[in-house]
């Protein structure tokens, strides 16, 4: 199997640290308001990545982070005259839902950095005793210029950042140093005590604090959206090989291209942000996984209604093949090469730094041959065998949804409205209608 690292810039054989197991870290929202369709696609892509990695025989530890103290839980506290905490709690509560919805279930761990404020402070006190930090009257700030490979993963130098730095006051040795820990007064937000006074943590040191207590200063893998390759990510590199002195921090890290709206950065400036909730309103959510693994997780998508009207189509091709193969699955032999030549594609895709719209072609090449030959009981065991395994990895489910007979009824009365709307030429409510009773698992045309 081979994956592409950022930090290498090249796909490498993949070889964990400790044989058949994975340590993967994947930064998680911060929960101030619900999650966005661009916070889907990363976490469809790990998640994924995760049970092809689990598929593949290894046993997979995934933990993800859940930024649960931020200014922009703060400001949102403020704003509304709730309490930090409380706010904290109710998205992170939606945002688990929103991903269970999307059959977004790896995850081992949901590590709230709240809960290890101790193991963050400890991590800061080892940074100033080593010398790479200092204090000032309005918290502690990472030194970068005592770190000489600061910018390795994003290419990025210090003297590139120098010219382009915020020449405001500052307590800073240096406006590019980050902050540690900030220390704060707590009249109208939390605080935490420490040796440097009351405060919070800063946004880098929470990651690096919970991976070096589960996983150890070296691990597998990290993961997180392209955006936070600066600074996030080159922070934590920074910080955690810093007090270890170990490096590299991490072997693999992967990164998720943007997600865009009819072309255009997702923005509510723009009118056109979309939470997973809002989303779910009008497609499955199988639509939406089979709409994000139609591109290459490194990739930029373009999330429009049009392309995910066509990955519907599409996915429901799939399910109406999958369906009309109507055998029960056991273990049987068989020679077809249309199935192997299937397997092969697939199998070598996924190997491939996760190629997952590769490896969905090669379903329709199996879909497309087998119209043209008589499959044998044992070709249609195979094949669905083999459909069920593309599902797991996937996380797609394949079956076209069972309606009771009870309902036959009340699909006429929506079929006759539907026609009412087509004979009034209202296309677009009618084509919605339509649209909708597609995902259900209707076959409905014009």
């Amino acid at each position: 199997m081979d994956v592409y690292s950022t930090l290498t810039r090249s796909k490498e054989t993949f070889v964990t640290i400790n044989k058949n197991r994975v340590n993967l870290f994947v930064c998680g929202p911060t929960v101030y308001d619900d999650a966005h369709i661009g916070h889907g696609r990363t976490y469809i892509s790990f998640d994924t990545i995760k049970r092809y990695l689990e598929y593949s025989g290894y046993a997979v530890f995934y933990i993800q982070n859940i930024t649960d103290i931020d200014d922009k839980i703060i400001n949102r506290s403020k704003e509304s005259g709730i309490p930090a905490h409380d706010i904290a709690r109710k998205f992170e509560k939606r945002y688990i839902e929103d991903m269970t919805k999307l059959n977004v279930t790896g995850v081992n761990l949901f590590a709230r950095a709240t809960d290890h404020v101790d193991e963050i402070i400890d991590q800061i006190q080892r940074l100033l005793d080593k010398g790479f930090a200092y204090e000032t009257e309005d918290g502690v700030y990472f030194e970068i210029e005592k770190f000489p490979e600061f910018g390795k993963l994003s290419n990025r130098n210090i003297e590139e950042l120098e010219s382009h730095r915020d020449l405001a006051e500052t307590t800073k040795k240096n406006p590019q140093d980050f902050a540690l820990w900030k220390k704060r007064e707590g009249v109208d937000e939390p605080v935490w005590p420490s040796p440097w006074g009351d405060g919070r943590p800063g946004w880098h040191i929470e990651d690096t604090a919970i991976t070096e207590y589960y996983f150890g200063p070296q691990y597998d893998a990290h993961g997180g959206g392209l955006d936070l390759i600066f600074p996030h990510h080159e922070a934590e590199i920074t910080q955690m090989e810093a007090v270890s002195g170990k490096a590299p921090m991490v072997k693999f890290w992967l990164h998720t291209g943007f997600l865009n709206v009819n072309g255009e950065k997702m923005s509510k400036s723009l009118n056109n942000f979309i939470t997973i909730r809002d989303l779910l309103e009008d497609y499955d959510a199988d639509t939406f996984r089979f709409f994000v693994l139609s591109t290459h997780y490194r990739s930029p998508i373009d999330f429009s209604k049009d392309s995910l009207h066509q990955s519907q189509k599409s996915l429901e091709k799939i399910k109406k093949f999958y369906t009309a193969l109507d055998v029960e699955v056991s273990e049987v032999e068989s020679n077809n090469e249309a199935l192997k030549a299937a397997k092969e594609e697939f199998f070598a895709s996924m190997d491939d730094d996760f190629n997952t719209p590769k490896a969905i072609a090669a379903i329709f090449v199996l879909i497309n041959a087998c119209k043209n030959q008589e499959l044998s009981e044992n070709d249609k065991i195979a094949i669905k065998s083999f459909l069920d395994d593309v599902s797991l990895i996937l996380g797609i489910d394949f079956n076209i949804v069972e309606v009771s007979s009870g309902s036959d009824e009340l699909l006429d009365v929506i079929l006759n409205v539907r026609q009412e709307l087509r004979s009034a030429k209202q296309y677009d409510l009618s084509d919605k209608i339509r649209d909708n009773l597609n995902e259900l698992g209707y076959e409905i045309n014009d």
